[in-house]
């Protein structure tokens, strides 16, 4: 057995081992999954957590999907006390009134890792699946008002025992999704993660011993925490509140306490639940620590030590806090929008840390129906682009998924038009004026679908679509994110939030996801800049004349 040891530096290694480990996974996931939502996409997550559920180190991919995996883990361990659990288990959860945070489309895997007896740690992950049953394609429904409407709940099972699958809930998975070979193909791939990262901890226990393993983790949670209250230090002590407006009218409030101690959200005084746009109580925990650590210390380990500090108060039977039946197939523009309305508090007080507004919203894109080569039915699920707030000295980032989504990509033209039932027609920056500054907002995207066969269909979940981006110290507002359905001959439809819109052959799905907030007078802007902007079609001659004041060189020179 290897000797027992406290070295910092073994303790480095280690901990920085699980990070390593931890990218494994999402490697090895990524590369076996079936569908683009995940291998091109990378809608998924993958994580570490200690034998108490409290996350340990996360690879790449959504920030709110990590935060996911020790909730879930804790939500096992609550139904499946230890003593019952043995190696060779695995454990699923979509249910988000059982640990699963989200919505039925994502999917939690979850194994325990044994040494000495015991366990020493959980190897989790996520990913969202296309289908999973429920009332419509896709499984997203904007006209569900119950949990029951969304497809097959699993709530925190056993899905291997010992080693041996539960064949019964496999059964069941298969026969509840409109696509059972992609879910095949991502059940197992998932599967192939968890057991990855739990032979590489196991060689880390096997070389410096299982007391010095655990002993590292904790080690790695205080440090986290260390981190987390210097950082808390440094922010400006008082009591903060914000209100905003949302498109369909309704009033979000936060009240934000900065005390010595603790960094409070406290979100009681909101909507009460309703339809499909609901977070779960975890769920809003997630916003609020993404938001805790954009304003504290990006740089440090985002393990469960570092929001030790952070306390979110809830109200149940809001928004905020869903109580079941309640529907939460929208659940990401809920979370969004309050991880956007905590930033937007915080920003007069912390000058220059947050930038004016950006598109905000996961602009969820469903399209599916009879592939048109085959026969059979496909589904795309895709998240969409678009456009970061300017900050003071920089333009905003354009074609950009949101800082709440992550690290993540759109799927390339060339693969959407392979795997799915579509052609892609168009795919470029939004030319539609708005979010002009000294410096400006980025530029969201443009993107056209034109279906190739009768019967599909097309459900959507947009945010930002009335309200747009704000713009800062002057700089002008961004613009909003929408679908348009073009058909031929007919007038444009346009849509935020819609489920199973029909669609037949010909018809076109103009995506528009906004430009983000413009910062400062735009009349400072630099000459230099919009020539580059109008070189680039960000901007036409005329809007620049309106907005600027430019002339090109050659009309000048001729006056």
């Amino acid at each position: 057995m290897s000797e027992i040891t406290h070295d910092p530096v073994t303790f480095d290694i280690i901990q920085n081992a699980l990070e390593a480990v931890a990218d494994e996974m999402f490697a090895a996931q990524r590369k076996t999954s079936m569908s683009a939502i995940i291998y091109e996409v990378l809608d998924l997550g993958t994580g570490i957590c200690d034998a108490n559920g409290e996350i340990a180190s996360s690879g790449a991919g959504i920030p709110a999907f990590v935060g996911v995996l020790d909730k879930a883990v804790k939500r096992i361990i609550e139904k499946h006390p230890p003593e019952t659990i043995r190696p060779g288990d695995l454990f699923a959860s979509n249910d988000p009134y059982w640990g699963g945070v989200t919505h039925l489309n994502d999917m939690i895997l979850a194994m325990p890792v044994f040494s000495d007896g015991r366990i020493v740690a959980w190897t989790s992950n996520i990913a969202h699946w296309n289908d999973v049953g429920g009332m419509v394609p896709g499984s997203m429904s904007s006209d569900a008002t119950s949990i029951f409407q969304e497809g097959v709940r699993i709530p925190a099972v056993k899905l291997i025992d010992a080693g041996v699958p539960n064949q019964a809930v496999f059964d069941i998975l298969y026969v509840n999704t409109r696509l059972p070979d992609y879910l095949r193909g991502d059940l197992w791939a998932g599967i192939a993660g968890v057991r990855i990262g739990e032979r590489r901890i196991l060689e880390l226990v096997e070389k410096y011993g299982t007391e010095t393993f655990e002993a590292a983790l904790v080690d790695f949670m205080d440090l986290g925490e260390r981190r987390a209250r210097a950082a808390l230090a440094s922010l400006p002590k008082g009591v903060f509140h914000f209100e905003e407006e949302q498109d369909d009218g309704a009033i979000h409030k936060v009240t934000i306490e900065i005390r010595d101690d603790a960094f409070v959200v406290d979100l009681r005084d909101n909507p009460k639940q309703s339809g499909s746009k609901n977070s779960s109580r975890e769920g809003v925990e997630i916003s609020a620590q993404l938001a805790f650590k954009a304003v504290t210390d990006t740089a440090a380990p985002g393990n469960g030590g570092f929001f030790r500090p952070l306390e979110v108060i809830t109200q149940p039977g809001t928004i905020f806090h869903v109580e079941e039946p309640g529907a939460l197939g929208y659940y990401s523009e809920v979370e969004i929008r309050l991880f956007d309305l905590i930033l937007r508090c915080l920003a007069p007080h912390l000058p220059g840390l947050v930038p004016a507004g950006n598109f905000a919203s996961i602009c969820g894109t469903v399209v599916g129906g009879p592939h048109p080569d085959h026969g059979r039915h496909y589904t795309i699920v895709e998240p969409q682009l678009g456009g970061w707030g300017a900050q003071v000295g920089r333009d905003g980032n354009s074609a950009i998924f949101s800082g709440f989504h992550g690290d993540t990509f759109n799927c390339p033209a060339e693969v959407a038009e392979a795997r799915y039932g579509l052609a892609v027609d168009r795919m470029a920056l939004n030319p539609t004026p708005g979010g002009e500054g000294e410096w400006r907002g980025g530029k969201g995207i443009n993107v056209h679908y034109r279906v190739r066969a009768d019967n599909n269909f097309l459900s959507v979940g947009y945010t930002r679509s009335r309200i747009p981006p704000w713009g800062v110290d002057g700089g002008l507002d961004g613009t909003p994110n929408y679908v348009e359905v073009l058909r031929p001959g007919g007038a444009a439809e346009r849509y935020s939030f819609g489920t199973d819109i029909p669609l037949n052959i010909g018809d076109v799905v103009k995506v528009v996801t906004g430009n983000g907030g413009g910062v400062g007078d735009p009349k400072k802007r630099a000459r230099s800049a919009i020539e580059d902007d109008v070189r680039n079609g960000y901007l036409s001659p005329e809007r620049a004349a309106e907005i600027y004041g430019y002339k090109p060189a050659a009309a000048e020179a001729a006056r």
